[in-house]
């Protein structure tokens, strides 16, 4: 059975099958990668929470950065203190051209389901 939840005409913020979350991709509000990049780990927190999951159960996660020359040290710094270590999953970052000029980081989740 596949659940969506958060669904809309284009994706759906949360999509459960088989024990595995997805998640769409997350972006975050700030004028720098950190202020994103905490803001957008923050709507993960909050969407794997409601599917039966966190932090500590993600598979994979994938980060695109606008610029990642001059954004790949800061967005790590935030993703270095909110990862749980000894828990860290499976992790690509690359750069996009993203949804709008204004975004600066985009993170993309998987997780397995608690329990």
């Amino acid at each position: 059975m596949i659940e969506r939840h958060h669904t809309g005409p284009r994706m759906s913020q949360i999509v459960k099958h088989n024990g595995t979350v997805y998640l769409a991709g997350q972006v975050g509000h700030g004028d720098s990668v950190a202020e994103q990049t905490r803001d957008c780990l923050a709507q993960v927190d909050k969407l794997l929470e409601e599917a039966g999951s966190d932090r500590a159960h993600i598979l994979q996660a994938i980060i695109w950065l606008a610029d990642l020359d001059r954004d790949f040290a800061a967005m790590n710094e935030v993703w270095d203190a909110w990862v749980p270590q000894g828990h860290t999953p499976a992790r690509a970052a690359g750069e996009a051209r993203l949804a709008t000029p204004d975004y600066l980081v985009e993170v993309i989740v998987t997780a397995a389901i608690k329990g």
